[in-house]
């Protein structure tokens, strides 16, 4: 597998991380712990060093998981775990004090079965507390050695700007893919300009871009996806147009769409680490291919003018969730 360094961070990682969420939360049943230990010790075999939890997701039960996982090979990987909502649960609100801070970092220390965090995010922004007592509480608990850098998820320029200037931010956490692309506006120059590393979560477009999903697919009760604007039958159907596009191109350099949309992503800044998330093993395989795919100038324009008339239909969350996103 192949490396990247996140900005100027010096944090270097896999060229694909693992996002995790999806072995224990929303996506419908969780994996039992056996399989979901065998999935992680499997991406690692494979070349993955770098993996995405948080506490949310369960709560707890994803770190936990994590923390068995990788306990043999702790030393040799990068676990990223995340601060900010209360008690741990999204829909109870955000919380990002400086004591929750601190008691979030230790609990999931002890769930992590570690004594360092390699990467702690900022969930969400919290308006109620500013930035830059977020970012001098990650100050103190970096010289303390509990963790060794700290990002931030789904930040607005300004926030990661006034946050940058108190504790460098290593990584930023965002949506991105071929079906959300609003980050290349003001986000991806801000990163650039500051030596900051992007993180897409949900590169694969919660698995839209695999060519998996169509308008007749059914989720399992508990899926996320059926809460989402962009997952009716009517928004699935008119979208359908993007996976075609990628079938073409995959076809024409023998890929698959998601390896194509994943190609795509690592092609556009060698700062990019996307942490597509996976349950089966060959499409963790699958994922970890598009590493070694190439695109050349040729193929990533003939992506861009392919995709510039087609009109994405659908919001990325629902209303009641479109809160917490870029505060």
């Amino acid at each position: 597998m192949k490396k990247r360094i996140l900005g100027n961070s010096g944090l270097e990682v896999s060229a694909l991380g693992l996002g995790c969420m999806g072995l224990s939360f929303a996506y419908g049943q969780a994996l039992e712990t056996e399989q979901g230990i065998k999935l992680l010790r499997d991406a690692y075999d494979a070349g993955v060093t770098f993996f995405d939890t948080a506490e949310a997701y369960g709560p707890y039960t994803n770190e936990e998981l994590l923390g068995e996982a990788l306990a043999p090979f702790r030393d040799k990987v990068i676990i990223a775990t995340k601060f900010g909502f209360k008690d741990g649960r999204p829909n109870t609100g955000l919380d990002s004090r400086p004591e929750n801070i601190r008691s979030v970092a230790e609990a999931s220390l002890k769930r992590l079965k570690t004594d360092y965090i390699d990467l702690f995010y900022q969930h969400r922004v919290d308006p109620n507390v500013p930035i830059e007592d977020v970012a001098g509480t990650i100050n103190d608990l970096i010289a303390e050695g509990k963790i060794r850098h700290w990002g931030m998820s789904e930040a607005n320029v300004e926030s990661i700007t006034r946050a940058h200037a108190v504790q460098p931010v290593a990584a930023l956490q965002s949506e991105y893919s071929l079906w959300w692309r609003e980050p290349e506006a003001e986000i991806l120059p801000t990163l650039e300009k500051l030596g900051i590393g992007f993180v897409p979560f949900s590169p694969l477009g919660r698995g839209f871009l695999t060519g998996a999903i169509t308008a007749d697919t059914k989720f399992e009760s508990g899926d996320f996806r059926t809460t989402l604007p962009r997952f009716t039958e009517e928004n699935l159907k008119a979208n359908q147009a993007l996976v075609e596009v990628l079938k073409g191109i995959a076809q024409e350099l023998n890929a698959t769409t998601a390896q194509i949309a994943l190609g795509w992503l690592l092609a556009q800044k060698p700062w990019i680490v996307p942490i597509p998330g996976t349950t089966k093993l060959s499409r963790l395989q699958e994922n970890i291919g598009a590493t070694e795919i190439e695109l050349s100038a040729d193929a990533l324009s003939k992506i861009e003018s392919a995709i510039a008339n087609i009109d994405l239909q659908g919001a990325r969350y629902p209303e009641h969730l479109q809160k917490h996103v870029s505060k």
